[in-house]
Formats: C-alpha cells, structure tokens, sequence
C-alpha cells in the first residue's frame, strides 16, 4: 500500500512539478526520493528508511530537523500573530531579534533590513549601497566588483553579482553591471586579489561596493581562500571609501567555525547578508545588517527613502523562530561543541583524500568537499557517487563532480561517523568500477 501511493505520489510530481536546478530528463527518468518526515540529520521516507541529511536541505539545517524548541516557538507564535504587515505597524518578535541580531554581529553593523531569502538579501545590500551614493554626492558610483566563482541566488540583481555561468549565462543580457577579476590559477588566491585590488583602486570614483563571500564560496564547489585575501580587500575598500557587502547566507551562524566567516579575517564589513541558519532552516527569513553610516544617509524627505520591501517583511513566525535559535545557540553552546566535530570531519576528509580519484577533499569548520571526475558543475562522476549514497543511506546532493558534506553543527558523532563512511564507500564503489567520467 504505501508502495502504490509513493509511486502514485512520483507520477504526480512528474506531471505537475516544476523542480528546480533539474532538467527535464532527470526529472522524468530518476525514482526521486519521498520524505514523508524528518528529525535530527535524518530524512525518513514513507516506508520508514532514514537517510542522512548530507546536504543540509541545501544548507541552512544547522540545528538538525525538528528541534524540540523550534518547534514549541513557531506553535507559540502561530497562537498570538502569524502576520501584519510593518510599513506603518510593529510587533515584538521583529523588533526583539534586530536588537539581537546586533549584539552577535560585528559591532559596526546597527540597523537591520528584513527580507525573505538569501537572494534578496543581497539585493537589499546592493540596493542601499547604490542608493547612498546616488543621494549622498557620488552619484557616478554605480559599479559593482565580485570575485570569480561568486554565487548570490537567483534573483536579477543576486544574478548580476555571481558569476557561475552554469546556473547564470542565459539571463546575462538582463544584468546591470558587474565587473571580476580573473580565476584564480592553481589555486593562487592571492593573486585574485591583488587583481581586484587593481581594478577597485582604479576605478575607485565609480564602485558602489564590493561583493563577496567570505572565505569559502559555496555553489562555485566549496571553494576556499585564505582569510588574509578579505582582510586586504577590507583595507582597501576602506582606503578607496566604498563598500563591502558581505554574503553570509551559507557561511554564517558557525558554518565555517566561528558565527560569521568575517571573524576568520577580524573585519567588519558594511552590510552583512544572512538567511538559511537565520531560521534554523524552518522558515524563509532574511535579513541584511548595515551601519550607521548608511542608514544615516538615507535621512530627509520622503524622496530619499529605501523604497524596497515586501509583503513578508518581518514575519513574526520566522523572526519568532529565529530568535529561538540565538537562544539555542546560546544555551547550548552550539559553536563550542562542534569544534570536536569539525576536527572529526577534517581529519576523515584527509583520509578520504588517499583514495584513487578523490583530489582536494578539504574541510572549514562544518563544510567538508573533494573533487572527482573531470572539473565542472556538469559531471556525472558526482551524481553517481549520489545515486550509491543514496543506496547506502545518505543524501549527497554534488555540485557537478564536487562531493560535499553539509552536517547539522549540533549533529552526535557517532551519525556523522556514519556519514562519513557511507560517503566513503559510495566513493570507493563508484571510482574503483571504472564508472567515472
């Protein structure tokens, strides 16, 4: 019986679904896993077989599926407001978790702009940075610098800064400008942003901001740079007098190690972009940190204001939820208790790097990658490795031929030793049959 309603359940989806990041083909052809329930790291289909989380429902599970106390704060709420609108009106939980927001961010950063995803968040930042200059006697500072490999979602705007022509080339008539300097070659990071340096300074009278991930650039394939590269790049663009917007949307709540990857360089930027962890991964929830600074050049009539804003702005579900999760951070010592696991992670990533067609497994924090197969986002070495993940019990979803690892920070040992040797044996299976690409 529950057989026969999976396999009427795929038709459905099939017929009526639009999946994202997913081609036809594959839609029409791959058996796709059901979830029928979730708790901790584990996804649970309706027959009962658990699979590990691996990919942290595309990376914001920090704290694992159905925390008892997320739960318990989006039912409290759901009883007292679910939503108004806040143009003209306010409630508790927003206000309450802006003022926690800055107490665990860079102390620069005062005002918080709510939205309702990453992609928007950063859409937020590089609206703001625009409009200051425009307002504020720079009105020729209309560019935008990025680095290579950037993604920031897919919104037009988010689109314009990335440059991950997989997910982006079609629409690249429709973006306003962005400039990048080149790859990086063999790894030389340095380089990259000595480049950048060249091209901020030179054209310093007409950059709006600067636009980065720090530290590790997620959907280019977990890929990482020294912390040394942003602290220059800081420097600079404090030098030149423009901005840094900084997209924390997967990097944040103590993904990498500490709560922001900023900390791995001491710098604080001029706006900060989080989502994801922001609502434990319960709900879309934004928010974009700016300074004083900037939120002071948007004073005066009703001209100069930040005409940007949506229906959602503020929900009190998502900012009742993500309140809890500071609170659980907190309480439970989230960030301390996942450096043993962090070190777990690192060193099994080093041992999986001793096998033949694995190259540059790494690791930061709760972020584990390696590399298989030819480079790019359109192997099918990875989903192969995916597909016999899947047999064994964990869902791995690769960034072409880049295999990562995404675990919950508040996940036990003894499941993430589990993972681990699943994607072990999934690699040595796949890689020693000759089926890679």
């Amino acid at each position: 019986m529950v057989a026969q309603m999976s396999d009427s359940l795929r038709a459905l989806d099939r017929e009526r679904v639009w999946r994202p990041y997913t081609s036809v083909e594959d839609h029409l052809a791959r058996d796709i896993l059901i979830v029928a329930s979730a708790e901790g790291p584990w996804l649970i289909d309706p027959d009962g077989k658990r699979y590990f989380d691996g990919s942290g429902s595309w990376w914001c599970n920090n704290l694992g599926h159905g925390h008892p106390r997320l739960r318990q704060a989006l039912t409290e709420q759901a009883e007292r407001l679910m939503h108004c609108s806040f143009g003209d009106l306010t409630h508790e939980p927003a206000v309450l978790l802006a003022d926690e927001l800055v107490e665990v961010t860079p102390a620069a950063l005062q005002r918080v702009f709510y939205s309702d995803d990453g992609s928007t968040s950063v859409e937020v930042a590089a609206k703001m940075a625009f409009q200051y200059w425009q307002q504020n006697g720079r009105p020729e500072r209309t560019k935008f610098l990025a680095l290579p490999g950037g993604y920031h979602g897919d919104t037009l705007g988010a689109m314009s800064l990335g440059a991950v022509d997989a997910f982006t080339s079609t629409f690249s008539p429709l973006y306003f400008d962005a400039e990048r300097p080149d790859e990086p070659v063999e790894g030389d990071w340095q380089a990259v942003f000595d480049q950048l340096e060249e091209m901020l300074r030179a054209q310093a009278d007409h950059i709006a901001a600067v636009v980065i991930e720090p530290v590790v650039q997620g959907a280019a394939g977990m890929r990482m740079y020294p912390p040394e590269c942003l602290r220059q790049l800081r420097e600079v663009t404090r030098e030149v007098d423009t901005f840094l917007i900084c997209d924390e949307v997967f990097t944040g709540y103590g993904r990498t190690g500490p709560m922001w990857a900023v900390e791995h360089a001491q710098v604080e930027p001029d706006f900060l972009c989080t989502a994801k962890g922001l609502s434990g991964g319960v709900l879309p929830f934004a928010a974009t940190l700016t300074t004083k600074r900037v939120y002071e050049g948007f004073v005066g009539g009703k001209e100069r204001a930040f005409m940007h804003g949506h229906t959602f702005y503020g929900n009190p579900l998502g900012a009742s939820v993500a309140r809890e999760v500071l609170r659980i951070y907190r309480d439970e010592n989230i960030l301390s208790k996942a450096e043993p696991k962090a070190a777990l992670l690192a060193r099994r990533l080093a041992e999986l790097d001793a096998i033949d067609g694995v190259r540059n497994a790494r690791s930061l924090g709760m972020i584990g990658a390696l590399e298989v197969g030819r480079a790019g986002y359109f192997g099918k070495t990875g989903w192969r490795i995916y597909e016999r993940a899947l047999e064994l019990g964990a869902h791995l979803r690769p960034l072409g031929n880049t295999v990562y690892v995404i675990p919950p920070l508040n996940v036990r040992e003894t499941d993430l030793e589990q993972l681990l040797s699943i994607l072990e044996r999934a690699l040595i299976d796949v890689l020693q049959s000759g089926h890679g690409d």
